[in-house]
């Protein structure tokens, strides 16, 4: 289980308008339910053992204080190497300096290299390789 990806579905669903949202992968279901109040309680079930899913807030809190955020300049989808079978552009532990690209976003068939706006080792990849990513999500935490 990506703990990203639910983060980022609850996110996503405290931001909308529905009340409730069930999400099932394989031997995995994650049950979203939004209060009254706005507050979004979730479960899960994987492999029929309930899984502690962490609140968004603390997990991003969590990754802010570990570091420094790039952020997507754009919406789209994220690659982390200029082809498949390419080396990725950085990696856990690598030096980054400002202006080096850190990945590719593609955004309506045009392929737009994305620069490092924070210098340091990269402490976190948070956008997978091929995953759609919104304006301002985090793509990498440097340190």
């Amino acid at each position: 289980m990506d703990i990203e990806k639910v983060i980022r579905l609850v996110e996503v669903i405290s931001n909308s308008p529905l009340k409730s949202f069930v999400y099932e992968e394989g031997n995995l279901k994650i049950s979203l339910e939004k209060g009254d109040n706005g507050s979004v309680v979730s479960t899960a079930v994987e492999n029929g053992v309930p899984v502690a899913v962490p609140e968004a807030g603390a997990a991003r809190e969590e990754a802010e204080s570990a570091g420094r955020e790039v952020t997507a300049p754009l919406v789209g989808i994220f690659y982390t190497a200029k082809t498949p079978d390419a080396e990725p552009f950085v990696k856990v532990g690598d030096t980054v300096k400002k202006g080096q690209v850190i990945g590719i976003i593609e955004a309506m068939k045009l392929m737009n290299e994305v620069e490092s706006t924070e210098e340091g080792v990269v402490r976190k990849i948070c956008a997978a390789n091929g995953e759609g990513v919104e304006y301002g999500q985090p793509l990498i935490i440097v340190e």
